[in-house]
């Protein structure tokens, strides 16, 4: 998973991109609303951690921006605000969770993964269907009967295929959900996680779509005929 962190908080920053990170998720960490904005607009995320208290523009203002601009990137508010009225008002104004400082990092997780399946429509924590499910907790993917634990990438690589069923997701979308700032990104880095993935599970696992990109396979069998084969 991608996450943005908004955070002004030098120590908790840290705290949370060491967590985050232990969780194998890609961080990119920002500690002004502007800042924030700006990210958003230049970048694709599972998950944004917000804060209230920003520098700049206010965390409720960048997120009543986000929603007016119909960014459905689930949003979960971490401040140590906990008063009821800017609960109300954060969770009102489009926020998926509201959680108040300090907390466990596992419980952050648990509420990162529980906000990614409600978006993508999933009430437990698999997503997918009857041949391709992925376990967001355990990090297990299940083809035609064939389970396996995926590594850090694999594993964002499935969720953001599963995210948008169906959709055809770019070399370049797939980048954006893979890596994070900073981190040297490989002409060939796609094509080795997807040959990873195929390796554990055959080619008809991932779908590619010729000169577009890439998409979840609906069965084996149609993507048996709907040209699997590596790019």
């Amino acid at each position: 998973m991608r996450i943005l962190l908004i955070e002004d908080d030098i120590q908790i920053g840290q705290s949370l991109m060491r967590a985050l990170k232990d969780a194998s998720c890609s961080v990119d960490w920002v500690r002004t609303g502007d800042l924030g904005r700006r990210a958003i607009e230049d970048g694709s995320y599972t998950t944004i951690l917000l804060d209230l208290g920003l520098p700049g523009i206010s965390g409720l203002d960048l997120l009543r921006g986000l929603r007016s601009a119909n960014n459905a990137t689930p949003v979960l508010i971490i401040t140590a605000r906990d008063d009821v009225d800017t609960r109300v008002a954060g969770l009102d104004i489009g926020a998926d969770d509201y959680l108040v400082k300090p907390f466990d990092s596992k419980e952050l997780m648990a509420r990162i993964r529980a906000v990614v399946r409600r978006r993508s429509g999933f009430a437990s924590a698999t997503m997918g269907n009857e041949h391709l499910t992925l376990n967001i907790n355990a990090r297990q993917l299940t083809f035609d009967g064939h389970t396996e634990v995926l590594s850090a990438r694999e594993y964002a690589l499935l969720l953001a295929l599963l995210e948008r069923p169906g959709a055809i997701l770019s070399r370049q979308q797939i980048e954006e959900r893979l890596y994070g700032w900073g981190e040297e990104v490989e002409s060939n880095a796609v094509d080795v996680v997807i040959y990873s993935v195929r390796k554990k599970f055959g080619n008809a696992v991932i779908r590619n779509v010729r000169g577009l990109g890439w998409a979840s396979s609906s069965s084996a069998k149609a993507s048996s005929k709907g040209g699997a084969s590596e790019s």
